[in-house]
């Protein structure tokens, strides 16, 4: 049966449990989201407290983790979403990503409603990547792919 989870403190709680055991246990995301069967990126999100996990990769999650059932059956509940409460990110890396919205934010509405119309990416229908490249310039890059579904608006 599909649960809703409405307090965000249980979620939260097991948020800080998971990522204290993967700490300890030096673990690394991909490593969690190959025992989940799914991709890093959502299953980040999943542990995170931002996705409902299949059962199959609940149990996967938590037994590799060393947490109970009852996280098994947290994991598979539908979150209450939004990781970053209360106004403007103060973590830096959280804050650049706020940056570029800022920045290139109506940028990309513009490019996106040029070449598909009016309507929205999705967040749901959606793929995240995150790679590391070597810079030719010398040091690293980040390339972070986000892939989202586009949905047309629909008048009715």
């Amino acid at each position: 049966m599909v649960h809703v989870q409405f307090d965000p403190a249980s979620r939260q709680a097991l948020t800080n449990a998971a990522v204290e055991a993967k700490a300890r246990k030096n673990l690394t995301w991909q490593q969690i989201a190959d025992a989940a069967g799914l991709s890093a990126a959502f299953t980040t999100a999943a542990v995170l407290g931002q996705h409902a996990l299949p059962e199959q990769s609940a149990r996967a999650v938590a037994d590799l983790l060393g947490l109970g059932e009852e996280t098994v059956e947290l994991l598979q509940a539908i979150p209450t979403r939004g990781s970053i409460p209360g106004g403007i990110p103060t973590d830096p890396t959280i804050y650049r990503f706020y940056e570029i919205v800022q920045i290139y934010g109506t940028t990309l509405k513009a490019l996106v409603h040029e070449q598909f119309g009016d309507g929205i990416i999705s967040a749901i229908n959606f793929k995240l990547d995150v790679k590391k490249v070597a810079d030719p310039e010398g040091g690293e890059r980040a390339v972070i792919t986000l892939d989202g579904k586009y949905l047309p608006t629909k008048p009715f």
